[in-house]
């Protein structure tokens, strides 16, 4: 691919942690020019976080490392006056802005959205934050699990003795990010028409959003949802089923994927039993119907019924550990996973998730692994027309 969407797009990331940087991240994979503006001396949160604590001490923690390949790194205190009007020369030469303050923090420093437009009429401005702009609880702290609660996510995650339980992996975070950049790019796109643009992404919204079948059923049919497990709400049998060795997951939602599960397992006759005839029926005798079919599926091993069944068309896979998903041929053919040599501030080769996205058969991907904290500073202060001395200069003042 010898362009990309977003080449000669530039987006300064003035973010820290996960949703903010995550965002950038599909900015950059996508062809932006990501410029991360972090705090001399300690930089991005992330850069202290992760399971390699001798990385962490290097500032280059695992969790920094996840989501911030490709971009250049700049140190710049914008608390300090000088700090201030270089990020606005910064702003001047971008194309979006993204940060992930408390609601009010921008404006206080004197660097908010109406404020910065000034400097270019032509920015996209987006302030992720864990609750909005506006309302009741636009200032309070906010983390993934904090809204995973506040959503109502942990509500039907777990089984009915179990939950409320969190979700594994920082989900809100990340579609606050996805949210975000999706955004950004819809602002690109249209701007222009519509010149500057304010984009407000709330974490909690925006996993709201994705929660549309759960809710829905709520507003809609009035059904107050709750956990399930790994039982699926809107139909049966699927779900989570016991084999002989391993767990298998089998999504038999339409008729005539019911009734081929049945034949393959040898039960034909559950597909006339009164208890089991309509979707709605097996729903509400769905612990039975999974014992019948729970005791058949223990007689083989988990993959031979996974293949026997996709092959059929009944949506079968296998519940696999996050290795041995990396090491599937589906996974590790597919460019998902990218390598770098000898990361500078690591040491060492780094393998790394790229996004999801694939152009003309192809995976984006990066060029430069993730950047030691203000690696790239003298090459962009010098495009601001800084010189050395000014540079060293803003230095020993603690600017940059």
């Amino acid at each position: 691919m010898t362009s990309k969407p977003l080449d000669g797009v530039t987006v300064l990331d003035l973010t820290n942690v996960l949703a903010g940087p995550f965002c950038a991240h599909q900015l950059a994979h996508l062809g932006a020019d990501v410029i991360k503006v972090e705090m001399p001396e300690r930089g991005d949160l992330a850069r202290q976080l992760g399971a390699d604590t001798e990385l962490n001490e290097k500032l280059m923690g695992v969790s920094f490392l996840a989501q911030n390949a490709g971009k250049r790194s700049i140190t710049l205190n914008f608390k300090h006056d000088k700090g201030r009007d270089l990020l606005r020369k910064l702003v001047e030469k971008a194309d979006v802005v993204v940060e992930n303050f408390r609601p009010g923090v921008m404006e206080r420093l004197g660097l908010g959205f109406e404020t910065l437009k000034q400097y270019n009429e032509r920015l996209i401005y987006c302030a992720i934050s864990g609750y909005g702009q506006d309302g009741p609880m636009r200032d309070l702290p906010a983390y993934d699990h904090i809204i995973q609660g506040v959503a109502g996510v942990m509500s039907i995650t777990g089984a009915p003795d179990t939950a409320p339980y969190r979700v594994g992996y920082p989900m809100c975070d990340t579609i606050g990010g996805l949210t975000a950049a999706m955004a950004i790019c819809a602002a690109i796109a249209g701007r222009d028409r519509e010149g500057a643009q304010f984009i407000d992404i709330s974490m909690l919204e925006a996993t709201l959003a994705t929660m549309g079948w759960i809710v829905s059923n709520y507003l809609v049919a009035g059904v107050d949802p709750k956990p399930l497990g790994n039982e699926n709400f809107t139909s049966a049998p699927s779900g989570t089923f016991r084999t002989e060795d391993a767990p298998l997951n089998i999504a038999a939602n339409k008729q005539e994927q019911f009734e081929e599960l049945c034949r393959i397992v040898g039960r034909e006759d559950l597909i006339n039993h009164p208890d089991y005839v309509t979707r709605d029926l097996r729903k509400q005798n769905r612990y039975a119907l999974k014992a019948e079919i729970e005791a058949e599926l223990g007689k083989r091993p988990a993959r031979h019924w996974a293949e026997v069944l996709n092959k059929a068309g009944v949506p079968s896979g296998t519940v696999q550990s996050v290795p041995d998903a990396l090491a599937s041929p589906q996974i590790a053919d597919r460019g998902m996973v990218g390598a770098f040599a000898d990361v500078p501030g690591v040491g060492r080769d780094v393998r790394l998730l790229r996004t999801a996205v694939k152009v003309n058969g192809g995976p984006v991907k990066v060029d430069a692994p993730p950047p030691t904290l203000g690696q790239h500073n003298a090459e962009i202060y010098a495009e601001l027309g800084l010189s050395e001395a000014e540079q060293s200069a803003l230095r020993d003042e603690g600017v940059i």
